[in-house]
């Protein structure tokens, strides 16, 4: 009897391939180009496509898009991918389109998927057809479009520059698949703990294809549990998490030998590393071997304290190659030597608290001035904004280099020995400036275009962003200001309203063997200065104080501080309790900004009605004079007699600066905003007049340039 052949079951597509968006409502994320009202969803919902090109990370839903838009369009939609296919079967979708669109006036989408793995010549061969209508092109691709596919094309297409998912999309996605009856697991008894859930969108890293490919090897291989199949954080970890490389943890003589004698050379003793590079030369150890272990020790552990360490090591590997034994000893001998007397910082570990952040943390968009853009700055924005460090003084300006998620993060803590003690100061002083300016918000990212297409210079309008002089201008305040306070090492001082430490951390550079107080009333400065000097020994940390200043029986020398008086609801008040803790002969310096000087919008603003534009300016001069106004009463004068009627010998000197200040919509919005201090409600128009007056700043002003003063008057007062 012949034997009979059993059918083949049809595997099951995966559970990310099933759970594909198949319309704009299923789609999750992406809301900057498919949002209601955006040009994308427009054309889509109209069926009115142009080419387009979808560039962004896995998982993002490039292909998706592509699907949903197959699902919605009338034309004729075929699809490829550019990993397999070649020109024959562009020639046969061209031969296709051609023929419908000849009958029957059909259009053609074409989708390739991979789009930038497609040559040169097979480029080419598309770029007649999408020029003359016969296709309309949908490529997808995870690289750089600008680098990766034909100008031409490009330049033919609308580019989407699709983000990696929020973690509100990825948990909407993993909640669709736990509720969807038909594609999903709606229909078996699955728990997905709210830990478990957390850690998926964590790991996944805006990835939806690895959230559901995890959550659907969490599903297929958890045995139920009273017939519920609960995913717990145990489980979201074995089904997302890659498994560490194991290695051989046995030791042995070789090892324990190798782990003595790197030790003896870290600790700084010449004797016992030598004794220990007797023994394993003499035990047969491979001397190359012996060197590559140096190399490592001289990057590791000694470092930037002496970066002449690792050209002295890689010298004597290379006069061992060309010698070898047994005269190469001499040189084995030299290379730990050196190192052993030399001196050691471990500095470059840094590096792994950096690989922590990354491998922990969600990876962090690189800052859009940062990015290349040789080919796609005009699109993207790519590149703008970049400030040419070449270009200032110590070919140095502060700004953003960080992620967002990652501003003010600190790897580096350059040790005290060799060159590295000798930099260190320097890199201390620039980041002080570097998160002063940023709070002042100078030298951020810009924002990045996410979408571009044919240009249009009717509509384009591009970033442009200032190059930032607020480092050099707070620079500037903060050298002024210990010129004037004449420190001495002994020194003790106390810096009222540190902010983010400008001066703090000058002081405790000038003043070793005195010490530093910071004031401050707000509790969130008190913290975030507390966290910027945890790393400092004990002894080197300034005194943080928040509240009630209460300093027990230490009086200082000098009391320094910026903005303090200006900003103080009572100026009197705060004089004579930092009067009452001055020692005899003290000084108190001060650099006050006057509000009274900041240059008046109303006469940056050209195109408004002239009534409007009268009440503006009137109104504007009117709060910047106003006598009564704590915040713009202040002038050189009055600052002055404030402290001499505190009993204080006073001089003052006016220092002006000029900035290019970058109009920004969170600028404009912070002076338009519905608060009591705010600039819009300051001025007390009419809401009218209000009204028109923003619109004249948003259209005249929004990310323009516009030269801006500030007056600083530096008062010293003498005890």
């Amino acid at each position: 009897m012949p034997q009979q052949r059993l059918p083949i079951a049809q595997p099951q597509p995966p559970l990310a391939a099933r759970m594909r968006p198949r319309t704009l409502d299923e789609y999750i994320g992406q809301e900057h180009i498919i949002g209601p009202g955006r040009l994308l969803r427009r054309a889509i919902e109209a069926d009115q496509l142009s080419s387009l090109l979808f560039y962004g990370p896995p998982g993002t839903g490039k292909t998706t898009l592509a699907r949903v838009i197959a699902n919605r369009t009338r034309a004729r939609f075929i699809a490829i991918n550019a990993v397999l296919a070649g020109v024959k079967d562009i020639r046969q979708a061209v031969s296709e389109a051609r023929s419908r669109r000849q009958d029957l006036g059909h259009r053609t989408v074409l989708f390739v998927d991979e789009v930038h793995r497609f040559n040169k010549a097979q480029q080419d061969a598309l770029l007649p057809w999408v020029e003359d209508g016969t296709l309309i092109l949908i490529g997808a691709t995870t690289e750089n479009p600008y680098f990766e596919v034909n100008r031409a094309l490009v330049s033919r297409s609308r580019v989407f520059q699709l983000q990696s998912l929020g973690e509100d999309h990825l948990r909407a996605v993993l909640n669709a698949a736990l509720r969807d009856r038909e594609r999903g697991y709606g229909d078996r008894p699955v728990s997905l703990l709210p830990v478990a859930a957390d850690h998926l969108v964590n790991v996944a890293n805006g990835d939806a294809r690895a959230a559901l490919n995890a959550l659907e090897l969490a599903v297929e291989t958890t045995p139920p549990q009273d017939g519920v199949i609960i995913i717990d954080l145990a489980v979201a970890e074995e089904s997302i998490q890659r498994r560490a490389v194991l290695y051989d943890k046995e030791g042995d003589a070789h090892f324990d030998t190798v782990s003595a004698f790197i030790k003896s050379v870290r600790g700084s003793d010449p004797d016992a590393a030598l004794y220990w590079l007797a023994r394993m030369v003499y035990a047969g150890e491979d001397p190359r071997f012996i060197l590559r272990r140096l190399v490592i020790l001289a990057a590791e552990d000694v470092g930037l304290a002496d970066p002449n360490a690792i050209a002295v090591v890689m010298g004597c590997a290379e006069a061992f190659d060309r010698i070898g034994m047994p005269e190469g000893r001499y040189m084995l001998s030299q290379a730990t030597l050196y190192l052993a007397n030399t001196k050691k910082s471990n500095s470059t570990m840094a590096f792994f608290d950096a690989l922590d952040a990354v491998t922990k943390e969600r990876a962090g968009e690189v800052p859009t001035h940062l990015k290349d853009g040789t080919r796609d700055s005009e699109a993207f924005g790519h590149g703008k904004g970049y400030l040419y460090p070449h270009a200032y003084r110590d070919h140095w300006v502060a700004q953003q280099y960080l992620p967002d998620s990652l501003r003010g993060r600190m790897f580096y803590q350059p040790g005290d020995q060799g060159w590295e003690g000798e930099v260190a100061p320097t890199l201390a002083r620039r980041r002080e400036a570097q998160l002063a300016a940023m709070v002042e918000g100078v030298g951020l990212a810009p924002v990045e275009r996410l979408t571009s297409g044919p240009e249009d210079r009717r509509l384009d309008r591009w970033v442009q962003r200032t190059v930032g002089q607020v480092s050099e201008r707070l620079s500037t305040i903060r050298e002024t200001v210990f010129v004037r306070a004449a420190l001495q090492r002994h020194h003790l001082i106390l810096d009222v309203e540190p902010g983010t430490g400008l001066l703090t951390f000058e002081a405790l550079r000038q003043v070793p063997e005195g010490g530093v107080w910071a004031w401050t009333a707000r509790p969130d400065h008190a913290a975030a200065l507390t966290s910027l000097v945890e790393r400092l020994p004990p002894l080197q940390r300034p005194t943080i104080v928040a509240g009630t200043l209460e300093t027990g029986a230490v009086r200082f020398d000098r009391i320094i501080g910026r903005d303090v008086l200006v900003r103080s609801a009572d100026a009197a008040e705060t004089l004579r309790q930092l009067i009452a803790v001055l020692l005899p002969e003290g000084r108190i310096v001060f650099a006050e900004s006057l509000a009274r000087w900041t240059p008046r919008l109303s006469a940056a603003v050209r195109r408004l009605d002239e009534d409007i534009r009268s009440r503006w300016s009137a109104s504007e001069e009117a709060v910047y004079t106003d006598d009564d106004d704590p915040l713009t009463r202040w002038t050189e004068k009055n600052l002055t007699s404030t402290l001499e009627d505190a009993g204080l010998t006073v001089s003052a000197a006016r220092q002006e600066t000029r900035t290019t200040l970058f109009v920004s919509e969170a600028i404009i919005e912070r002076w338009f905003a519905e608060r009591p201090d705010s600039y819009a409600n300051r001025l007390g128009l009419a809401p009218a007049d209000l009204t028109a007056v923003e619109a004249a700043v948003r259209r005249e002003l929004l990310e323009q340039r516009v030269s801006w003063r500030t007056v600083t008057i530096h008062l010293s007062g003498v005890a």
